[in-house]
């Protein structure tokens, strides 16, 4: 059983229909073929709430507040690489997030075109995915998220072969 300091873990990482999740699930299927074994954490899933305060850092804060346990209960099950999914906005919440996991963690950026990801978002019919494009093109006008990366990927091509620049990247086989 592997301890923290035998993990390795690496966040995919960009706007609201950059396709953090996608790559992250293809990433973890690549690893799955080669018998790797990892865990798969988006970390929109672990602050999915709302008490109607307008407090900007609660989000992050249950975010992490969830991560460090879960995280512990993979390490103790064997899981050596994490695969995390999620929009950081700036090196404070990255080193927040470093801070919280017990393993080093790279980060990974994923780039696509503004005009691509209203394609993405536009079709689905939630409300919520028509507030994310609005929130996408603010952050990109804002440079949100610009400079906190390991490596920037573009993912305006196949899912399999952004995946499989990830895993060659990382060195996890």
């Amino acid at each position: 059983m592997p301890s923290g300091s035998e993990c390795e873990a690496v966040l995919i990482t960009g706007v609201f229909g950059s396709g953090k999740s996608s790559v992250t699930v293809e990433t973890a299927d690549v690893l799955q073929e080669g018998d790797v074994a990892h865990a798969v954490l988006d970390l929109d899933f672990l602050a999915w709430f709302h008490t109607g305060n307008d407090d900007e850092t609660a989000e992050h804060r249950m975010r992490l507040t969830n991560l460090a346990p879960i995280v512990d209960n993979y390490v103790a099950a064997g899981v050596r690489f994490f695969i995390l999914a999620g929009s950081i906005r700036n090196g404070s919440e990255l080193r927040s997030l470093r801070q919280t996991l017990p393993m080093p963690l790279r980060v990974v950026r994923l780039t696509v075109p503004l005009d691509e990801i209203e394609k993405r978002l536009r079709s689905d019919v939630t409300t919520g995915r028509q507030d994310d494009l609005r929130e996408a093109a603010a952050w990109i006008a804002a440079s949100e998220g610009v400079g906190i990366q390991d490596l920037t990927l573009s993912n305006d091509r196949p899912i399999r072969q952004v995946a499989l620049d990830v895993v060659e990247w990382l060195g996890w086989k």
